[in-house]
């Protein structure tokens, strides 16, 4: 018997359209979750500080919530940080150098004023070119001579941390100072909801003899004032917004992106790698330099012996990792790094809040530190 070969064709057809259903059919809640994971790197960051603000807040109350705009003023340093971290790791870099670099910044605007007499607005954009310097001298020992990162910035750290003492006399410019004769040191720290109020206030013609209380006859108005949130904030998040943009909607993230997964496929694509390292460590060291006008208006003060010349590193390497930006380069978002900011800050606010001994936020924090490692590992394997 013969058979219509238009038919056999058909019928081979529809098994081949049968069997490719029948395997995506066996795809299960935790590979599609996987790749759901593997898509939005953010979702994981975002999860866990979502459960760690209801948790604190069912277990500390609504006192907890209050202080949220608090969390966001103790991050602001780290998460800037964090920001210019997240550019390094994500060529597959990682830079120990952006705490030092955020101290002498901060070190050199106040100097240049105070001892020199450049007058303030010159000093912070000298700052800012400062640290875009040194960002460049990292750039340049990793694309250019080939040094690992880690022991370019590390080396760098060193060379800026002594550069910052000896430049300083290791000499602390007061916050009294300051606020007297160079007050634009200190606008990030400047509460714009509390400025709004008093001109809404002083408009009705309401005058208080000494500070406003917290509580008047104006709901929305105490609710303003409660708010607590400083200039340098709010340029954390435009930063973070800018930045998130950049990478994911212009060429220069794509090509950031592309060093970071493979830099020998990304110059046979037609990327200069070196150019985008170099641009990667500038901006960075830029960023760095704007933690440290940051510093000044958290603290009130500039002191070449602040903390975050030594812990700044640890702690954006911990919101980066916390934040779901891989180790090992080329996937992650700024989002998440924002996200993992603001979990260091709800654990450390929550468990302090809570009585508990300061060794438990270490201890959570590195099991978080862990777990984040393991899921991104675990995440990878969508890819391969």
């Amino acid at each position: 018997m013969s058979s219509d070969p238009t038919d056999h064709e058909a019928s081979v057809r529809a098994r081949r359209t049968e069997a490719v259903a029948a395997f995506e059919g066996r795809r299960g809640a935790i590979d599609r979750l996987q790749h759901a994971l593997h898509v939005t790197p953010a979702l994981v960051p975002l999860i866990v500080l979502t459960v760690a603000i209801l948790g604190f807040t069912w277990f500390l109350g609504t006192r907890f919530l209050e202080q949220l705009p608090l969390i966001m003023q103790q991050v602001q340093i780290v998460g800037v940080l964090a920001a210019a971290q997240s550019l390094i790791i994500l060529t597959a870099g990682i830079d120990l150098s952006v705490g030092a670099i955020a101290v002498f910044s901060s070190v050199m605007i106040g100097q240049l004023s105070f001892r020199y007499g450049v007058p303030p607005t010159v000093s912070i954009a000298l700052g800012l070119a400062i640290g875009g310097a040194i960002g460049a001298v990292s750039g340049w020992l990793v694309s250019r001579v080939k040094l690992p990162p880690f022991i370019a910035t590390l080396g760098m750290w060193q060379i800026v941390l002594a550069t910052n003492y000896l430049f300083s006399r290791n000499e602390t410019i007061r916050s009294r100072e300051i606020r007297e004769e160079a007050p634009m040191f200190q606008w990030l720290g400047v509460k714009p909801n509390e400025q709004l109020v008093n001109w809404i206030e002083a408009s009705r013609g309401i005058e208080w003899e000494r500070r406003r209380p917290n509580e008047t006859d104006s709901a929305v108005l105490d609710f303003l004032w409660a708010t607590n949130i400083t200039y340098g904030v709010l340029l954390m998040v435009a930063l973070v917004a800018v930045l998130a943009y950049a990478l994911r909607a212009t060429a220069w993230g794509r090509h950031v992106y592309a060093v970071g997964d493979d830099p020998e496929a990304a110059e046979l694509a037609g990327v200069n790698v070196r150019r985008t390292l170099m641009s990667v460590y500038i901006l960075a060291g830029v960023i760095c330099a704007l933690a440290g006008w940051i510093m000044i208006g958290r603290f009130g003060s500039v002191s070449p012996s602040a903390s975050t010349g030594v812990l700044g590193n640890i702690q954006s390497i911990t919101a980066v990792v916390i934040g779901g930006i891989s180790l090992f380069g080329g996937r992650g978002s700024i989002w998440g790094v924002f996200f993992g900011a603001l979990i260091v800050g709800v654990f450390e606010l929550g468990l302090r809040m809570a009585g508990a001994d300061a060794q438990w936020t270490y201890l959570l924090i590195g099991m978080l530190i862990i777990g984040a490692v393991a899921v991104d590992q675990w995440i990878r394997k969508v890819s391969t």
